[in-house]
């Protein structure tokens, strides 16, 4: 390597993609004097979106589900910025920064994009400018406290049918955000609502949105119906098969010429990539892949929450249940001796061989329709670390349902290991 020229990797984006390329790194080669590693993102933390709505509901408190980037990487240096445009020719990328939105450039040699996604909103009239998202830890803050002032205003309306469209909350979305959102929801102002004399509980109305026939697609018509089934118990109205196409004055538009009366609209129906993306000028795809499919810029390399891990065993889009442990790892996995081809070349680096990253195996686990938490969990705590063909992993060697898929770390769960 160069000595006069220190190799600049720069990763855009603090969610968990571009953390565990910055963690690896960090512990890999960012230490090399010849080398400096840049995380950038716009908070200085991580977020567990996952429990996003818990925050909403005042059930977790905002600093059970964060953690400082600064606290976590060592070596890593960090940047708490907005990213303005990439120029993938000039391999520069505009940063903006503070109140005042000062700009600062950063060249690099490598770059790694993981940006995450954006909330989409689909040019519907009014929705933009008056819904409410969940997308990040001020939209949670934001939804408990505009339920609050609702509660506070609609008891002293004196008006019936006012204060009914006021105390009416209404979600756009029956995939995992939404589903998790009206359930906060629903809870947190039926539960709120005893404390206030002058209100009464059948004037609280919850309607959940969601345009086809079962919401929670992605855990199968069953699972979907035994969702509904739930919810509606608990007094969520579901109306299925029907879509928000404006939210104004008089509440929300849908698509069979209803108008739900109601002052509260959160949207949590579909996501599209950063608009900084668009002024790449590369070639975009539907789905980002792990790769970025954008070969003809050597030094570029993307992946995100939008995307599916082309090659070893898995072939087509996971589920979001299955993605932490399964396609995650895998996707982990490869950015890992993705990242060691990329930034050291061909394994003759003194700080890290890839002998290490690409000989050994992987064990991963595959994952039942179990729920959201357990399976982040055993994601997130990963496993022993050790080889997955060493003693002290029984997980490799305790049932054939475990199988290998590409480098060596063990990222069972620590329950199945013993350090």
């Amino acid at each position: 390597m160069n000595t006069s020229h220190k190799t600049r990797i720069l990763i855009l984006g603090g969610g968990f993609g571009g953390l565990y390329a910055a963690l690896h790194l960090d512990k890999t080669i960012a230490a090399d004097p010849n080398v400096e590693v840049t995380l950038v993102s716009r908070e200085n933390f991580v977020l567990f979106t996952p429990m996003l709505h818990e925050v909403a509901a005042g059930n977790l408190e905002m600093t059970d589900i964060v953690s400082p980037l600064r606290q976590m990487l060592k070596h890593v240096n960090f940047l708490e910025a907005e990213v303005e445009s990439i120029d993938l020719v000039e391999c520069r990328v505009t940063l903006a920064y503070g109140l005042h939105h000062q700009q600062k450039n950063l060249a690099y040699d490598h770059l790694l994009i993981a940006l995450g996604s954006e909330t989409n909103f689909f040019k519907l009239p009014g929705v933009e400018e008056r819904a409410l998202t969940m997308k990040s830890l001020g939209d949670a803050v934001v939804l408990r406290n505009h339920m609050l002032a609702t509660l506070e205003m609609a008891s002293l309306v004196e008006d019936a049918a006012a204060r009914r469209a006021m105390l009416t909350f209404v979600v756009a979305g029956g995939g995992f955000a939404g589903v998790e959102t009206i359930g906060a929801v629903n809870d947190f102002v039926r539960e709120a609502v005893i404390h206030y004399p002058n209100l009464r509980e059948d004037d609280v109305r919850v309607v959940l949105i969601h345009p086809n026939a079962v919401i929670l697609p992605e855990l199968g018509e069953s699972l979907g119906r035994y969702a509904q089934r739930k919810l509606a118990s608990r007094e969520v109205e579901i109306r299925t098969e029907t879509r928000v196409t404006a939210f104004s004055d008089h509440g929300v538009e849908l698509g069979d010429g209803e108008t739900i009366a109601a002052h509260t609209l959160v949207w949590t129906a579909g996501v599209t990539p950063p608009a900084v993306l668009r002024t790449c000028h590369a070639k975009r795809k539907r789905v980002v892949s792990l790769w970025g499919r954008l070969w003809k810029c050597p030094a570029f390399l993307e992946f995100g929450p939008l995307g599916i891990a082309p090659g070893f065993r898995i072939r087509r889009p996971a589920t979001p249940t299955r993605q932490p442990r399964s396609t995650l790892c895998e996707r982990r996995c490869t950015v890992r001796r993705t990242l060691s081809q990329r930034f050291v070349g061909n394994g003759r680096h003194p700080l890290l061989s890839l002998r290490s990253v690409n000989s050994r195996r992987l064990v991963v686990a595959p994952v039942s329709p179990a729920s959201w938490a357990s399976t982040c969990r055993g994601f997130l705590r990963g496993g022993c670390g050790g080889r997955s063909t060493s003693p002290n992993c029984r997980a490799s060697r305790k049932s054939c349902a475990w199988h290998c898929i590409g480098p060596w770390t063990c990222f069972s769960p620590r329950t199945s290991c013993s350090m």
